[in-house]
């Protein structure tokens, strides 16, 4: 046992994995607690534009926080993050349980959040291999995999609980607290950090990220992929999911147990990757994409809700070994004084289509119907898997061995 989880020996690490667990219970609170206070009076378009409306500050301001993430202290700029993170969370929980919130109440306060992230995604990216030795990469990134997976079986879970017996409002309330536990964790993380000496411009070291980011044909291609993977799964999962969930499935407490078996898939993915350390890391990290197909057919298709969660549960064990591969491999092949700065251009390709998925899939659905969208994005994503893995900087890609 204790070479699986060797990184937590580590002090810094160990902080760093404590905090970031709390605050992605919280977390995962929050998709079914908020769909499920907006559905209270609105649409399931209406949960597409709160879910935007968090998304389009993170797509905008992504760069610029990778800019930061690189000039300052990551520590500090996480840090900064995510006490703006409590304030909203804990604001809009508030506000759900003192009055009836209006749409543009959710969409600000969600707005706030994405903020927060736009700053906080690249900075985490970077600070990981500061935080633990080389040696213990791999196995860190599979942790904190490991923690978002243990997050996303109690966090909806726990959300659908607290609906059924009180108030939406709540669960987000819980959400915000579980960030101060991440603040307190990364103010006691000791690192050190030195002040850039770099005389260059915001936009010179803008575009030194873009020019490490396109050079890597790997690295663009599988952004660009999943720049279109994130609107074919999450948002007809995220907009569409609560509503079939609330007219078929029984409801908030239904959805919450199939996020949570798709959590229980992700811990069992970071388990995998505790000790596994494949020699082609993205040909895998590709491949095990697919299994959304399974998920999103059976929503379609209205299935049983075990059949669904199933189907969660291996799209879930997929999406952390993904995860965990795609991180390491970047942390290992770019160079740390511009990680950050190619960490948010990965991130800006994988959500910049996303806002709009989010605003859109509702009409669609209402225009198409809902069976015809999941299906056609299920088929969209079994093409764009194939079509990736015909590069072969994708397939050929090998992992380094790592003594430890």
């Amino acid at each position: 046992m204790n070479e699986w989880v060797g990184a937590l020996k580590e002090r810094n690490f160990r902080l760093f994995f404590l905090g970031q667990t709390a605050s992605q219970i919280g977390t995962g609170m929050a998709p079914v607690a908020i769909a499920f206070a907006v559905l209270k009076h609105g649409t399931a378009s209406d949960v597409g534009f709160v879910s935007a409306a968090g998304l389009v500050p993170v797509v905008i301001l992504i760069l610029v926080g990778g800019v930061i993430a690189d000039r300052f202290s990551r520590r500090v700029v996480m840090l900064t993050s995510d006490v703006l993170r409590t304030l909203a969370e804990l604001g809009l929980g508030s506000w759900i349980l003192l009055a009836s919130t209006p749409l543009w109440g959710f969409m600000a306060l969600a707005a706030a959040v994405g903020i927060g992230s736009a700053f906080f995604n690249p900075a985490l990216t970077g600070l990981v291999p500061q935080v633990v030795s080389e040696a213990k990469l791999l196995q860190a990134n599979a942790l904190n995999s490991l923690s978002g997976s243990i997050a996303g079986i109690i966090g909806p879970a726990v959300a659908g609980i607290i609906i059924a017996v009180s108030s939406p409002g709540w669960a987000v309330l819980v959400d915000g607290l579980t960030y101060v536990v991440s603040v307190v964790s990364l103010y006691m993380i000791t690192i050190e950090w030195e002040a850039s000496e770099t005389v260059e411009t915001f936009l010179v070291q803008l575009r030194g990220g873009w020019t490490e980011f396109w050079s890597r044909t790997w690295l663009w291609v599988i952004v660009v992929e999943f720049s279109c993977v994130n609107v074919l799964i999450f948002a007809p999962i995220f907009v569409l999911g609560p509503v079939i969930a609330k007219q078929s499935l029984g409801g908030a407490p239904a959805w919450g147990f199939i996020l949570a078996l798709e959590g229980a898939g992700a811990v069992l993915g970071g388990m995998v990757m505790l000790r596994w350390n494949p020699v082609r890391p993205l040909l895998v990290a590709t491949i095990v994409t697919v299994g959304w197909v399974w998920p999103l057919l059976a929503l379609a298709f209205r299935g049983p809700v075990l059949v669904i969660a199933a189907g969660g549960f291996v799209a879930g064990v997929g999406l952390t070994i993904f995860g965990t591969l795609w991180t390491t491999t970047m942390q290992r092949e770019i160079a740390p004084e511009v990680l950050s700065r190619v960490s948010a251009y990965d991130w800006f390709g994988s959500l910049v289509f996303l806002p709009i998925g989010m605003a859109i899939v509702g009409p669609i659905a209402a225009a198409c119907g809902v069976t015809a969208t999941i299906v056609g994005a299920a088929i969209l994503l079994t093409a764009l898997v194939g079509v990736t893995l015909l590069v072969p900087g994708v397939t050929r890609m090998r992992a380094p061995a790592v003594v430890v």
